[in-house]
C-alpha cells in the first residue's frame, strides 16, 4: 500500500512538472487547446494561479491558470476519487478569493463583479476501468433520496481517462499528455 502512495505522489508531481511551470507553458497551452477544442497560439496569455499548499491550509491543486476569462483547474488522479467536486469547489472558492483581493473587486457593491469562468478537469490514469469521460457532480454526494434539483449549488468536474487506448483525439492533439 505504501508503494502505491509513493507512486501516486510521483505521478502528481510529474504532471505538475510537465504542465504547471513557466518553462513548460507551451505544453500547458497545448493541453488547454486539446481539452477545450481551441487553437490559441500565444502561451504568454497564460497566467498561472496554482495554489501554494503552505498558504491554503494544507490544500493544494496540481495546476490552475487563467486564460481568456477562464480559470482552469487541472488535477491528476492516479486513483478514482468521487470527492473531486467538493475539493474543486473548495479550490475554486479560494481561487476566487485570491482573484477578488488581487484585483481589489468590491463584492459588496451594487455592480456585479466579473469573475473568470471555472473549468474543472481531472486527468485519470488509475487502474479502475473508466470511460473516456466521466462527469462527477457535487450532487452525487447528497443523501440518497434527496431532490438534487433542490440544491442551490452544483459543481461538475470532467474526468478524462488518459490511460493507453482512451481519449485518442485528446492524446493526438496534445503530444506531451500522450507521452506522459
Amino acid at each position: 500500500r505504501e508503494k502505491k502512495m509513493i507512486n501516486n505522489t510521483h505521478k502528481d508531481r510529474l504532471f505538475t512538472l510537465l504542465f504547471g511551470r513557466e518553462e513548460t507553458r507551451e505544453w500547458t497551452l497545448s493541453l488547454y487547446n486539446a481539452v477545450n477544442h481551441t487553437c490559441y497560439t500565444d502561451s504568454g496569455e497564460i497566467e498561472f494561479t496554482t495554489m501554494d499548499d503552505a498558504v491554503y491550509m494544507g490544500m493544494k491543486n496540481d495546476l490552475s491558470f487563467l486564460m481568456h476569462s477562464f480559470v482552469s483547474v487541472y488535477e491528476h488522479q492516479s486513483s478514482y476519487n468521487p470527492n473531486l467536486p467538493v475539493r474543486e469547489l473548495m479550490y475554486a472558492g479560494r481561487l476566487y478569493d485570491k482573484h477578488i483581493h488581487q484585483h481589489r473587486l468590491n463584492i459588496y457593491g451594487t455592480k456585479t463583479v466579473i469573475l473568470p469562468v471555472p473549468k474543472l478537469v481531472a486527468f485519470y490514469n488509475g487502474t479502475d476501468e473508466k470511460e473516456d469521460e466521466v462527469i462527477l457532480r457535487l450532487s452525487d454526494a447528497f443523501p440518497e433520496g434527496m431532490d438534487k434539483e433542490a440544491s442551490d449549488i452544483e459543481v461538475k468536474v470532467r474526468m478524462l481517462n488518459v490511460n493507453h487506448g482512451h481519449n485518442r483525439k485528446l492524446m493526438e492533439t496534445c503530444g506531451p499528455l500522450a507521452e506522459y
